[in-house]
């Protein structure tokens, strides 16, 4: 299956926003001026582009300020640049002019722009495709509901980034935008409340859903002629199911304690539901026909994975990931490191975390008897990275003091810890030939359900209720019996979930928390779940450590765990307005914190 074969449409927009003139600033002008926005709608290629430019709008992979550099904002990263964007906002220390999320705001109302041109007044709809009245409308329904989603997907990203409390102390989300409105000119827009941008994302939704498939797959397309204009040749484009899965999250953010002041239980509801449909879905039409297997470890370097949900376009043959994780001994640039704080999140290889007295934890060899997990996610000292398919040992860690991965030099991290996930392991850059694999960015995928649903429903009914016909706890068995990227086998027997799940909804809620932290580190997952699940700062801002290691003369290690790298410091809970749209619309109020952004 081959992700965007409809590269006409790429195509297309490119000559589009080349050769187009007229006054909306979004659509750059033709030099020679003898062409109008009224154009596009001549051409039934470029009216596909409005909808199918916007998913190259999308992040491609981890290594970006939304991916591992967000978490360096958070509890399980530090990033090895002091002066690095966002390791400035992680100590209080970020300038108006040094904004890292301004290009974000500006990304999402360009692609906000492009399909509400399509939707408004259902001239994209109502254009004509092909000249086949059935294919025609194949196409048609197809294109409106991605607007219809693609708009949903882009304000959610607007909620997760600018949402918040106002400096009015009102919890206001962003300025809506139905109409083609170019929010770049001067216009004075006012952020509609939290709750009326959770509605309208939720309406956006429905409507895709009404117009899309429930999935791109030839399977589900028995007209095999139909295929050249609907199943897989569209995957990774959006579906229905991915709606119901965007809803999803919208509604577990919403339901969180930051967003859900007066605790209503009935989004934490819709959460759940919501998530189980996509659950079901996975077990069943897409186990069933795609062979999807519930326990397959997740294939970061393949874009047809079956776990994926959504995900975006791939960078084909790309190190950019491996670069930035790996050290200088290694040819990387060690950019990002995890936490200490992180490493201890990891249970140990019964399942039990290592404050638990069952869990047999030495903190003389902090690194023995580990879940598999921690091995197949973090570097750790005098770890080997070993070559896929063999015992071929490419690097080994030396992260004691004075050893040659060690804290301390621009090219290491500086928490003595170093990435591993999302690393293709059978890539080397001494080799003759470098194996370099496709790297793409998995928005939503199969854990994320589980994850979402099973916090949802914890909180609707307990670990272990009937009422959606699966239990918080069993969707949390999906998560711990999933197999590794490194060939090792989830837990099969797991006493610790058992026991978790018997002592009550605290502390399985406290258990899903640690358990979405682990699945989802360096997906930038952590800086919104840390800020959504608090109420106050403290919660925030904590100091980060990593390992002080010393190497003894018989080789063994001594070790200090509490070693400080980095103490956060933030004085609000969420991220500020764009300094330039508040000085530039007087309607916008800002998030509480940024004062001084106003």
């Amino acid at each position: 299956m081959q992700k965007f074969n409809d590269i006409k449409s790429g195509l297309w927009f490119v000559l589009l926003f080349c050769s187009l003139t007229s006054c909306i600033d979004y659509l750059e002008p033709y030099p020679n001026g003898n062409r109008t926005t009224e154009d596009i709608w001549k051409y039934q290629d470029m009216v596909q582009g409005l909808v199918g430019n916007c998913y190259d709008n999308m992040p491609r992979g981890y290594n970006d300020f939304e991916g591992v550099y967000l978490d360096g904002a958070s509890d399980d990263v530090v990033i090895t640049s002091s002066t690095h964007t966002l390791a400035k906002l992680a100590v209080g220390a970020l300038p108006t002019s040094q904004d890292p999320f301004r290009g974000y705001w500006d990304r999402n109302y360009r692609s906000i722009y492009s399909v509400n041109l399509f939707l408004k007044d259902r001239r994209g709809y109502n254009t004509r495709f092909l000249v086949d009245p059935h294919l025609n409308e194949l196409v048609r329904n197809r294109l409106q509901g991605e607007a219809y989603a693609i708009r949903a997907w882009f304000q959610y990203d607007l909620l997760m980034k600018f949402g918040g409390k106002g400096l009015d102390g009102q919890l206001l989300g962003f300025p809506i935008m139905l109409e083609p409105v170019d929010i770049s000119k001067q216009s004075n827009f006012a952020r509609n409340t939290y709750d009326e941008c959770v509605q309208q994302i939720i309406a956006d939704c429905d409507s895709a859903y009404k117009y899309l498939p429930i999935a791109h797959r030839d399977y589900l397309v028995p007209n095999i002629s139909d295929r050249a204009y609907a199943g897989g040749r569209y995957w990774g484009r959006f579906d229905g199911i991915t709606t119901r899965a965007i809803k999803a999250l919208v509604y577990l953010q919403w339901a969180s304690p930051r967003f859900n002041p007066g605790n209503d239980p009935s989004r934490w509801d819709l959460a759940a539901r919501n998530a189980k449909e996509v659950i079901d879905f996975k077990r069943t039409t897409d186990a069933v026909k795609n062979g999807f297997d519930p326990v397959k470890a997740v294939n970061w370097f393949d874009p047809n994975f079956g776990s994926i949900i959504f995900a975006s376009r791939y960078n084909n043959s790309n190190d950019a990931m491996e670069r930035m994780f790996y050290p200088g001994g290694f040819q990387g640039t060690g950019a990002v490191g995890a936490t200490q704080e992180l490493v201890d999140a990891f249970p140990m290889k019964n399942g039990y975390p290592i404050t638990d007295p069952m869990s047999l934890y030495d903190p003389n060899k902090p690194y023995e008897n580990r879940d598999p997990r921690f091995y197949s996610t973090i570097f750790h000292n005098n770890a080997k990275a070993v070559k896929i398919n063999s015992n071929t040992v490419m690097y080994t860690f030396e992260n004691w003091i004075n050893g040659k991965d060690a804290a301390g030099p621009a090219v290491n991290s500086r928490t003595n810890y170093h990435i591993k996930k999302m690393v293709f392991m059978g890539l080397n850059w001494s080799d003759n030939s470098i194996n370099r694999q496709p790297h793409s960015k998995m928005f939503i995928r199969w854990e994320h359900m589980l994850l979402a649903f099973a916090e949802a429903a914890n909180h609707v009914e307990g670990p272990n209720g009937g009422r959606y016909g699966m239990s918080a706890k069993e969707a949390m068995t999906f998560i711990r019996s999933k197999n590794t990227s490194d060939g090792a086998k989830g837990f099969v027997s797991d006493p610790y979930l058992a026991e978790v799940a018997a002592a009550g909804p605290n502390a399985f809620n406290k258990f899903i928390q640690n358990e979405r932290r682990l699945e989802l580190c360096f997906e930038g997952q952590r800086f919104y779940d840390l800020r959504r699940w608090s109420t106050d700062l403290s919660e925030i801002n904590k100091p980060v450590h990593g390992a002080k290691i010393i190497k003894n003369s018989d080789d063994s290690f001594t070790y200090d765990l509490k070693y400080p790298v980095q103490t956060r410091s933030y004085s609000s809970a969420f991220l500020p307005i764009p300094y330039e749209e508040m000085l530039r619309m007087s309607n916008l109020v800002q998030n509480e914190g940024w004062e001084a952004w106003k």
